[in-house]
Parts: C-alpha cells; sequence; structure tokens
C-alpha cells in the first residue's frame, strides 16, 4: 500500500486553514499533519512533522510566504511546497518558482484543481525521500574500514557540467554558486575546474590551496580517501569541496581526457553532486566531461553571438548523442529591457530555456572580488533566487531521467 502524502496548512485566516483541512480528509491517500497560523510557524513545523508536502499562503504577516518556501526547501530538499494567492500575477508566480515552490495556484482553488497539485508534489517528495534514504543506507554500510579515509560512500554521484560556447556569459558563477546552492547535509557536493588553462575557481571562493588537478591525476588508478583529503580544497564557508585547476597553462597537457573522467567516476563514489565548470573552447577533457555527464547546464545571455553559438552547440550535442532531456538550457543576466526573451530564443532555436537568472552586475562583480559567493550572503537576491530555481531544476531532471532510465540508457 502506497505510503500517504503528508500535508501542512500554512495559512493566515482559520476559516481557510479548516475549509482546506476538511475538502482533504475524503481523500484517503492524503494525510492532514498539522496547521500553521504564520510563516514562521510553518517554518519551525515542518520541521517537527516533516511533511511531503506545504501548502503556503503567499501573504502573512510575519514571515512572508515566499521567505518560509525558500527557508523550508534549504533546510529540507524533498518537501515540496504549493503556493495559494488570492493574486494570479506573473512577478507572485515567477517569485514563488524561484523560491522553490512546486506550484502556485490562485486562492480559492477548485477542490480537484488543489488535490491534483498535492498529489503531483507528493509524488516528486516521495521520490526524493527514497533517494535520500537509500543514499543513507549505502553512506552507513560504506563507513568504516569499507569506506574512502574520511569520506563515506554514496550513491553514484551525478556530473552536471556547466558550459557555455561564448566567453564571458558568466559560466564560472553559475557553476560555482550552483554547487553550493546543490549542497547539503544528505546530498554533498563537489566543484572541479574543467578549464584547465585558465581556470579560476579557486580565486572565485578565495582559497588557493597548493595541490590541484595536476597532483591528483597520475594517481587516478589508486585514488583513495586520503588522497582526495589532501588535494580538494575544503571551502568550510559552503560546505562543499574544490578540485581546482593547474596553477600555470602549460601544466593543463599533463591531465589527459582518460584521467580526467576517471576522476568524475571516482568522485561519483562519494559525492551525490559533481559539478563542473569549463572553459568555451571545447578540448578533449571537456568533451569526454561533456559524454560521461548526466546533465548538461547550457548557458546563454541575450546577446547575438552567444545565443548564435547556442545554436551550433545544441547541434553539436545532438550529434554527439546527447538527447534534449540531458540539456538544461538556460539565461544568465537576463535583463527585461531587451525584446530578447528566453520565450523567444527558446522557440527560435527549439529548445526551451528552463531557468532565466536575472542581471544583477553588482551583486556578481562584488562577489568575485570579495571571493565570497553570492549564495553565502547574498541569497535572498534576485540573482540568488535565480540559482536556487535553476538547483531545483537540475534535480528535478535528474529524478525524471532516473525514473524513466534515460540516465544510464542514452549513455555509453
Amino acid at each position: 500500500m502506497a505510503a500517504k502524502i503528508r500535508v501542512l496548512i500554512v495559512d493566515d485566516i482559520a476559516e481557510t486553514r479548516e475549509n482546506v483541512r476538511k475538502l482533504l480528509q475524503f481523500e484517503s491517500d492524503i494525510e492532514v499533519v498539522g496547521t500553521a497560523r504564520t510563516g514562521r510557524e510553518g517554518i519551525q513545523l515542518s520541521q517537527e512533522v516533516n511533511p511531503d508536502v506545504v501548502l503556503m499562503d503567499i501573504n502573512m504577516p510575519d514571515v512572508d510566504g515566499i521567505t518560509a518556501t525558500e527557508t523550508i526547501r534549504a533546510q529540507s530538499p524533498h518537501i515540496q511546497v504549493v503556493i495559494l494567492s488570492v493574486q494570479s500575477d506573473q512577478n507572485y508566480m515567477r517569485r514563488a518558482m524561484l523560491a522553490g515552490a512546486r506550484d502556485f495556484l490562485t486562492k480559492p482553488p477548485m477542490g480537484d484543481e488543489l488535490i491534483s497539485a498535492i498529489k503531483r508534489a507528493g509524488e516528486m517528495a516521495h521520490v526524493e525521500r527514497e533517494k535520500g534514504a537509500k543514499q543513507q543506507m549505502i553512506m552507513s554500510a560504506s563507513a568504516g574500514p569499507g569506506g574512502f579515509g574520511g569520506y563515506q560512500q554514496a550513491a553514484r554521484g551525478k556530473v552536471i557540467l556547466v558550459y557555455s560556447p561564448k566567453g564571458g556569459t558568466g559560466c564560472t558563477t553559475v557553476a560555482v554558486n550552483l554547487a553550493i546552492a546543490l549542497n547539503n547535509e544528505d546530498t554533498r557536493s563537489v566543484l572541479i575546474d574543467g578549464n584547465l588553462q585558465f581556470g579560476d575557481i579557486a580565486i572565485f571562493v578565495n582559497e588557493q590551496g597548493k595541490n590541484t588537478i595536476v597532483d591528483i591525476a597520475p594517481r587516478v588508478d589508486d585514488l583513495d580517501g586520503d588522497i582526495l583529503d589532501d588535494i580538494l580544497i575544503k571551502h568550510e564557508a559552503s560546505g562543499i569541496r574544490i578540485l581546482a585547476a593547474p596553477q600555470r597553462p602549460e601544466m593543463a597537457e599533463k591531465v589527459s581526457p582518460d584521467q580526467f573522467v576517471k576522476v568524475l567516476e571516482f568522485m561519483q563514489k562519494i559525492y551525490s553532486y559533481i559539478v563542473v565548470d569549463t572553459s568555451s573552447i571545447l578540448t578533449e577533457v571537456i568533451l569526454s566531461a561533456i559524454d560521461m555527464s548526466d546533465v548538461v547546464v547550457l548557458i546563454t545571455t541575450q546577446e547575438i553571438p552567444s545565443i548564435k553559438n547556442s545554436r551550433l552547440i545544441l547541434d553539436l550535442l545532438t550529434t554527439m548523442g546527447i538527447g534534449k532531456e540531458r540539456v538544461i538550457f538556460a539565461m544568465n543576466r537576463y535583463d527585461r529591457r531587451f525584446a530578447i526573451t528566453p520565450e523567444r530564443v527558446g522557440e527560435n532555436l527549439k529548445h526551451e530555456i528552463a531557468v532565466a537568472i536575472p542581471l544583477d552586475e553588482k551583486t556578481a562583480i562584488n562577489a568575485v572580488n570579495r571571493g565570497v559567493p553570492f549564495m553565502l550572503d547574498n541569497k535572498s537576491q534576485p540573482i540568488g533566487k535565480g540559482i536556487f530555481s535553476l538547483a531545483e531544476t537540475v534535480r528535478a531532471r535528474l529524478i525524471s531521467l532516473e525514473n524513466e532510465g534515460e540516465g544510464s540508457a542514452v549513455k555509453r
């Protein structure tokens, strides 16, 4: 018998809470596990009762529904949130999605509409829970002598390659902040610099470790946790680990495509997410990484040269056997003042742009110059919410591929 969908209702109007509770009591596969009157109370209760789905009113007196959603999703990524609002404004909807909401309904919703939304969200929550439980079992079984040094083995991690065919589109900024957004206690992230000639991920986080990928490449056939522990940069502020690029351009030749792929494969045994930053030049190393990646995050901007190059790379990916389902098309530095919209670009290239990350040069440039990624101290800004949206899209796409068997069927 399938597990019931556990629902928490968060609304400052008592009558609304009671009406929704009464509606749901007739659904045999849905159980209301709690109600909350404020956003702050909803955040607290979500940790105490651990629901699958939170029905969240968008307007509340203390913490608004969007902020509460963002907090709940950061604390418990498996919990899915359905936002309810008296206003059907597109801006509200967009803000809700960027905060990590699973769905957005206008109040009062039709009964069938609400129940369908809850069941869709509940199914996603159960998949996320099951995935987390499997990882915990594997990690527990591998602890101790069977583990990798100070690391615990996880289920096969997912390789997320961030690529732009045009330089200067903010590819590294996206990769660094995406790795941080994906990282939590249940799903650890490692960030790998695949730009072997001029990679600067270490600078983006103000860390200059003495060891780089050049030190790990010759030992790929004998890797263990102790070797990793010595070479990876430990970024304590975010919790992620980083494998830096060589310190000089000419040293890039010391890392072969085969060695790079073996590094990724070893990382898959330990980390849930392996985020790879790349250069715009398609080296053999990057092509090999693309081929074995689970998803490619393709970055474009509103500039015509960037869009033109995106068309070319989409054609090349198809030629390489990388199906559309493995490509997440994202527009960085999106400025509403320009007529080139994500919708128009997606329609023109026949590949939907899944996420638009807003333009915020001040926040992005300050973050780089300070060596403090904005997902650490400015994640509530629109640019931060754009990265949250990208992270949720990546998670959802990986789950979809895994469920459909696409992840292994289309590769190799």
